[in-house]
Order: structure tokens, then C-alpha cells, then sequence
């Protein structure tokens, strides 16, 4: 009962900052006398506890007592540096000296063991500076000028009031409200040209909460793959839907939203795929495949 109240004592002071010996007596039921018997239990245990005579005085912590706000075990202080080791990795998102201060404190070791790299092959420094940019305007609620390549193949400039950075299927997006359309959009951030901060801030909004789109609307669609595109195979499909058949033959059954994408997608295997099903998505890319051959024949 009593390591109870003592503990309710610093939590207490940590959130005032001081009290009265009466103010803490009252709020743990407890008599001035225990309160006093207390504070000379946590000093003789290491805790700098004071108390002040006079009108402004009280009972006191020291003003650096602050980590010691959560008693946490060994488990939970290295599950906080491994949560601050991958914001770090997120370039410029918290520093290593911080890191290696919480290491020494916690008596734990630091090991620098992830690494993030946001850019594409050949584009290194352009692509980390836009995301710094972008981070920092979501950051500080600031409008952003941009360029923008569309899925119809335009060009168009906006104003927008970025949000949130997400990374989802590979790539990174901003979730933005488009002052144009008057209206949120999600930006893919490789198509992203000649991003500018603005003096206008924004008000933070409220996201809209995703359609609900059940898997039940789409086909299930089977391809087979030759086992040396097994690489390729299990960087797309979970390996719950991956077969492999006597041959070494992959087999690879999915559903997928029959769309733009999903053409793209399937012809980025070239020659290295073969549709099982449905029949009608096969005579569809085997259409598309001859139509980019009249396109590109010598």
C-alpha cells in the first residue's frame, strides 16, 4: 500500500510540480505525518525530494527528475529507443545524440541498425530534399505550390494543404486537400514536380474515412509464372497465394481490381506470364500486347 502512495506522490508532483504536505495528504487520505514519513522514505531511496518552508514553499522535485515520470522495464525501454531508432531513420526526424543519451540512461546499447532511403535509382538528393519539404510543410501546416502529372498524362500547378505522408504498395503518397477541387486528393509523390512552401498556413482537417471496397467485388485472377521469376512472384503475391508445381512452376491466385493498373502491371512481366484465368483478361492483354507491338515494330 505504501510503494502504491509513493508512487501516486512523484506522478502527483511531476504533473503540479509542487504541493503542500496537507494538499497531499487530502487527495491520498492520508495524514500530514504519513506524507512526511513518505518524503523521508523517497529520499533515503534516491528520489530528490524536497521540501521548503515559508508562504511559496512546499514539497518539491528536483527540476531534472523527469525521465524517471514512467517506470519502465527493460522490455518497454528498449521497445522506446527502437521506436526512436526508425524516426531517425526517417531522415532528420530526431537526432542520434538524443538516441545515444536515452542509450546511456536506459543502459542499453544503440545499434544503428536501420537505414531509410527515400529516393529512386539516379535521383537521390531531389527526391529526400521533396520529401523534406513535404514533411515540413505537414508539420507546420503550411499551403504548398505544386506541379502535378495526372493520370491522363496533363500537367496541371496546385495549391494544397498537405496532411499526411504515406507509404503504401511501394511508394510514397501525400494525403492533401486540393483548394482548386475544394476537395481532398492523394497525391503520388514521384509525380510531384517544383514543390514550393507558402506563407499561408491551414487549419488541420479531418481526413475522410476510406470506401469501404470488399474483396468480394473483385475477380479472383490465376497466372503462372517459370520458376525463375520466383523473385519477382513473392515481392507481388503473399506466399499463401503462391503454388509451386512439380516443374518449379509458380502459380499465383489473387483477386485484383480489373483496371488500368492491373494491365500495366501484368504486362510489366513481359513474355514471363501466362493468364489461366478469367479467359477474358487474357484475350484483353494479349489485345494490348499487339497493340503496343503495331506501335513500336521496326
Amino acid at each position: 500500500m505504501q510503494e502504491s502512495r509513493l508512487f501516486k506522490i512523484i506522478y502527483y508532483l511531476l504533473d503540479k510540480g509542487q504541493a503542500t504536505a496537507p494538499e497531499l495528504a487530502e487527495k491520498l487520505e492520508v495524514s500530514v505525518r504519513t506524507i512526511y514519513r513518505d518524503n523521508d522514505a523517497l529520499s533515503g531511496a534516491g528520489i530528490p525530494i524536497y521540501a521548503e518552508a515559508g508562504r511559496n514553499g512546499g514539497i518539491h522535485l528536483m527540476n531534472d527528475f523527469v525521465l524517471d515520470k514512467a517506470v519502465l522495464s527493460k522490455e518497454e525501454k528498449q521497445e522506446i529507443l527502437t521506436a526512436l531508432q526508425s524516426i531517425h531513420a526517417v531522415r532528420n526526424m530526431g537526432g542520434s545524440h538524443t538516441l545515444q543519451k536515452l542509450s546511456a540512461i536506459f543502459n542499453l546499447n544503440w545499434d544503428d541498425w536501420l537505414e531509410i532511403d527515400f529516393s529512386r535509382w539516379g535521383s537521390k538528393e531531389d527526391d529526400n530534399e521533396k520529401f523534406e519539404l513535404l514533411k515540413s510543410a505537414v508539420l507546420h501546416r503550411k499551403s504548398v505550390k505544386i506541379r502535378y502529372a495526372g493520370s491522363c498524362g496533363t500537367i496541371s500547378e496546385r495549391i494544397i494543404q498537405p496532411h499526411k505522408l504515406v507509404y503504401q504498395r511501394k511508394a510514397w503518397y501525400l494525403k492533401a486537400f486540393c483548394t482548386e477541387k475544394q476537395d481532398w486528393r492523394i497525391f503520388k509523390l514521384n509525380r510531384i514536380f517544383d514543390p514550393k512552401i507558402l506563407d499561408e498556413t491551414f487549419p488541420k482537417r479531418s481526413f475522410p474515412a476510406p470506401e469501404d471496397v470488399s474483396e468480394s467485388e473483385y475477380h479472383e485472377i490465376t497466372l503462372r509464372f517459370p520458376k525463375e521469376m520466383a523473385y519477382r512472384v513473392y515481392d507481388e503475391f503473399d506466399k499463401t497465394q503462391v503454388q509451386r508445381q512439380e516443374n518449379g512452376d509458380l502459380i499465383a491466385s489473387a483477386k485484383m481490381p480489373e483496371d488500368a493498373w492491373l494491365t500495366g502491371f501484368l504486362l510489366s512481366f513481359g513474355t514471363a506470364v501466362e493468364i489461366l484465368s478469367p479467359a477474358y483478361l487474357r484475350d484483353a492483354i494479349a489485345e494490348q500486347a499487339r497493340l503496343i507491338y503495331e506501335k513500336n515494330k521496326p
